[in-house]
């Protein structure tokens, strides 16, 4: 099969300090990638870099044969998830899911409405669609984040820590949308400490140090690793 997104010999660095060092990769469609390291080993980096929200500075990332020079590059075929919600304060749930169809899909609005309601639905949050982000859980947040970035029919979803600012009972929440979204042969692609989730659906792993890749392969082979500095990280955040 050919890869959905190639990297090859990546570079990117910030004010003279290397971030990423010469990554090559190969992604194939519906693979739940999931990549993990120490805090600026690269990761967030790297996945800001497929979807053109970061510029390489040597080398080239192409999806599906398109090269990827900024967002427009990719716009409409990869949707991205970040830390923070990144919502529209203003706007009710579903306002902010028809909001974009409108403006960027073109849709009518009785079109964007429709496709509003079936993704929150999907991400079980169809009795908060009146309300303002304010008035949601952290989960809940993140969940419509997830269902607005799906309003755009992506190939590829980015999640880049989306647990992280969540309590363990809300992260199990995100962690479910995502994990029922792996089943559904979108390629995603998430950067996390959550191991639970590496574990339980990640098909396969991605240690980065150091802005290199040290490991690349499934969990179980991670988890049984001899490499000194695997086994470091994984003692602190595995046990």
């Amino acid at each position: 099969m050919d890869p959905l997104i190639k990297i090859e010999r990546i570079f990117k660095s910030f004010s003279g300090q290397m971030v990423l060092r010469g990554i090559s990769l190969d992604i194939c469609q519906g693979e739940v990638l999931a990549i993990i390291g120490p805090s600026g080993s690269g990761k967030s980096t790297l996945i800001r870099c497929l979807n053109g929200l970061e510029q390489v500075d040597q080398g080239q990332v192409t999806i599906d044969g398109t090269l990827v020079e900024d967002t427009s590059s990719v716009a409409g075929r990869v949707g991205m998830v970040f830390q923070q919600f990144n919502l529209f304060p203003h706007c009710t749930a579903i306002e902010n899911i028809v909001q974009p169809c409108r403006v960027v899909k073109k849709m009518t609005c009785q079109e964007a409405e429709e496709l509003a309601f079936s993704l929150l639905e999907k991400v079980k949050m169809t009795d908060q669609a009146a309300q303002y982000p304010h008035s949601l859980s952290g989960g809940q947040q993140q969940r419509l984040a997830i269902a607005r970035s799906l309003s755009m029919s992506p190939d590829i979803m980015l999640f880049d820590e989306p647990t992280s600012s969540l309590d363990p009972e809300l992260a199990y929440e995100v962690f479910d949308t995502i994990k029922a979204l792996s089943k559904e042969h979108i390629t995603i692609i998430m950067v996390t400490h959550q191991m639970n989730m590496v574990r339980d659906f990640a098909t396969r792993v991605l240690f980065l140090d150091k802005g290199k890749v040290r490991f690349d392969d499934t969990f179980d082979a991670l988890v049984v690793s001899d490499d000194v500095r695997i086994r470091q990280f994984l003692k602190k955040v595995y046990g």
